[in-house]
């Protein structure tokens, strides 16, 4: 597998990045900067490199890092090591909440204060901190204090999804790494190596993912994952042919949920599934991703005027984008929901 070629560093792919990386963590090298930003979508493997850059880091071996055998990669891989921080976004209450918390003032405070003491075990201390687009204005300026004293000791590992929306501050103080999809062909093959899925479905799930793995993953994994998958199809059908009052009840339901991971994930199924409409309409269906469902695509395609299926998918891009800032989400759904498209012969 790919991501195997820069010794054992459990990646898939990325194998640009591994290039980069891995020297800088062995023995007799210069050592790492002080910090760095890994950027891209979610689950496309950006807090599994940076663990792996870490574990490498802080391995102790003589020979080439990470070792897997030696003290540090044994408490790594229980993830009990100390010099190994790993920060969350938290909801009001501390609770870990990646798709809807922020990272605060007081685990930045922590930060400030921790990064000072000398590591425990080795030569750095390294933190990981997840989802920093996720960051008050407090954990932002805290951070970027550090950024800007770091103790030669701290090696600091910043995920986001997107440059824009962190502090520029920060991210000229980064080495940036923007981590790319993954071809279709090395996700299917990591699926059928992990025993998570026969080709059939790897193939099917390796066009879903979008280049990320981890989402593949988790799919294959999950039962419920494909079973959600295909009930949210049945929900779009019917609602491309249901009335401005049913559509209205059902952006009203989604906006009630307040749940932001599914919302997010909803409207790129809707995506997926207008652009495999828009491909089959210019001919291109063999490049279509949802092929489990090639003959509906198809229907799709000779039902809906092309003209109207290019203007929903450029209002669900601009509507995508509204959502990720401040703006309400109900009536930026209603929005969206009016204007998705109906068959010809219905209107």
């Amino acid at each position: 597998m790919e991501g195997q070629r820069a010794g054992t560093w459990p990646v898939v792919g990325h194998q640009w990045a591994i290039d980069l990386l891995h020297p800088l963590a062995q023995p007799g090298s210069s050592g790492p900067r002080h910090a760095y930003l890994f950027l891209g979508p979610p689950q496309i493997g950006k807090s599994t490199l940076a663990r792996a850059f870490g574990k490498a880091l802080l391995c102790t071996n003589d020979g080439p890092r990470p070792c897997g055998y030696c003290r540090s990669c044994d408490l790594m891989a229980k993830m009990g090591h100390p010099d190994f921080w790993l920060i969350q976004p938290t909801d009001k209450d501390g609770a870990i909440d990646r798709a809807n918390g922020l990272l605060r003032a007081d685990a930045a405070a922590s930060i400030v204060r921790d990064a000072m003491l000398r590591p425990v075990e080795g030569q750095y201390k390294f933190v990981l901190i997840q989802d920093t687009h996720r960051a008050n204005d407090t954990f932002a300026n805290k951070l970027l204090k550090t950024l800007e004293e770091a103790p030669d000791h701290v090696v600091l590992c910043l995920t986001a999804h997107d440059r824009a929306e962190l502090l520029p501050t920060i991210v000229s103080r980064c080495q940036l790494f923007e981590l790319r999809p993954q071809s279709t062909q090395l996700i299917a093959s990591a699926l059928m190596d992990r025993g998570v899925a026969d080709r059939q479905e790897a193939e099917l799930l390796a066009r879903l993912s979008n280049g990320r793995l981890g989402w593949a993953i988790d799919q294959a994994e999950g039962k419920k994952n494909q079973e959600q998958r295909q009930e949210d199809l049945r929900s779009l059908w019917q609602l491309a042919r249901a009335s401005r009052v049913e559509r209205l009840s059902f952006s009203q339901s989604l906006a009630g949920k307040r749940e932001n991971e599914r919302l997010f994930g909803l409207l790129a199924l809707w995506t997926g599934w207008w652009r495999d409409v828009l491909l089959a309409q210019a001919g291109c269906l063999n490049v279509c991703n949802n092929i489990d469902h090639q003959d509906q695509i198809e229907q799709d395609a000779q039902r809906f005027a092309q003209a109207d299926v290019q203007a929903f998918l450029r209002t669900l891009s601009r509507i995508e984008g509204y959502l990720h800032h401040t703006v309400n989400t109900a009536l930026a759904l209603d929005v969206l929901l009016l204007q998705l498209p109906r068959p010809v012969a219905n209107r």
